[in-house]
């Protein structure tokens, strides 16, 4: 098993500067490294404070400025906001400005927020379309002098410039939820990537048995699975149930963001009433405790082991929560120190 780190800056409210929480998102951006994980993840957001993200290959290329030895991934470039050939060439030229670091995370995207804001009238069934479009053209444009006919993009012969440092180009992983996802990303030669949000063992064990599936229907070598899953490792169990709480109101306010209902003023939603967070029984903290990798050292250890046991290759350690940052680097320190010693 090997572990890795999933952040972003995430902003709350109109009080917290920027520019703070930059610094904050490389502080454990630099603890993932000295600490061995082997790579750190962040994704594509726009126009939410909820989540900080307008461009991942900007963050990793600065990313790669405050750190030494760990991979850096996009988890996830959104593929149908951009054009096969623009991300080609970027994710090409972030490969080199890294040193050859670069791991390239591609999906769909999620909320109809940011389609509606730039791509109107696209829904997720069509962004599914021109992901599977795209993923499957970027390493023939690393190749180089590659001609493209499809149901969205249509370009005459066309090269990556510049091109990748590492051979063959950054490797690619596929966020897959469904079969077809599975199989779509595993007959390419792609890695998969999971994320079983709040549904807890049951989802987790379905997504490896898609997996699964998926390679037995393959010739070729078997791509890697990670697991994205929410984490927090407490010093004791009074510490635990109050992380269980802070997560259930950061389900809250996701789910807010995904059903796409509610006012937005500067990128942030207006808050929300204790009464709302505990409106939905499945994310209580009570189901958390349960569903997430949250616990005490030894519990996280044990939920992981499991985890390792299906066959998940990769673990990555969901920091985003909107807990303080003393919070979230002392759960992400005690991970370190006393979770992955356990695996080694």
């Amino acid at each position: 098993m090997e572990f890795s780190l999933f952040a972003h800056m995430e902003r709350l409210n109109p009080q917290q500067p920027h520019a703070v929480l930059y610094e904050e998102f490389l502080d454990l951006c630099k603890l993932a490294d000295d600490g061995g994980m082997r790579a750190i993840w962040t994704g594509e957001h726009h126009g939410m404070e909820f989540t900080i993200a307008p461009n991942p290959l900007m963050s990793l290329v600065d990313l790669a400025h405050h750190t030494k030895n760990v991979r850096l991934g996009t988890g996830t470039v959104i593929a149908p906001f951009w054009h096969p050939i623009k991300l080609a060439g970027e994710a090409a030229a972030a490969d080199l400005m890294t040193g050859g670091r670069l791991e390239l995370g591609i999906a769909r995207g999620a909320y109809v927020y940011e389609y509606e804001r730039v791509m109107p009238g696209m829904d997720a069934w069509e962004a599914g379309l021109r992901m599977r479009e795209t993923a499957p053209t970027l390493r023939k444009l690393w190749q180089g002098d590659y001609a493209h006919e499809g149901q969205f993009y249509s370009f005459p012969c066309s090269t990556s410039s510049p091109k990748p440092v590492q051979q063959d180009g950054p490797p690619i992983w596929i966020a897959a939820r469904d079969p077809n996802s599975h199989q779509f990303g595993v007959h390419n030669g792609f890695n998969i990537q999971v994320t079983p949000l709040w549904q807890g063992i049951e989802e987790i064990t379905t997504l490896m048995e898609r997996f699964d599936a998926a390679c037995e229907t393959h010739d070729g070598t078997r791509p890697k699975i990670m697991l994205l899953h929410h984490t927090y490792v407490g010093r004791d169990e009074e510490d635990v149930g109050h992380a269980a709480q802070d997560l259930a109101r950061y389900y809250a306010y996701f789910g807010a963001w995904f059903q796409n209902k509610r006012p937005i003023s500067q990128g942030l939603m207006p808050e929300l009433t204790d009464e709302e967070v505990a409106a939905n029984p499945i994310t209580n903290a009570k189901s958390l405790l349960n569903d997430l990798t949250i616990g005490t050292s030894q519990q996280v250890i044990d939920k992981i082991k499991r985890y390792e046991d299906m066959g998940y290759d990769e673990f990555a350690f969901w920091v985003d929560s909107g807990m303080s940052a003393e919070k979230k680097h002392a759960s992400l320190s005690r991970f370190i120190d006393e979770v992955m010693p356990a695996f080694h």
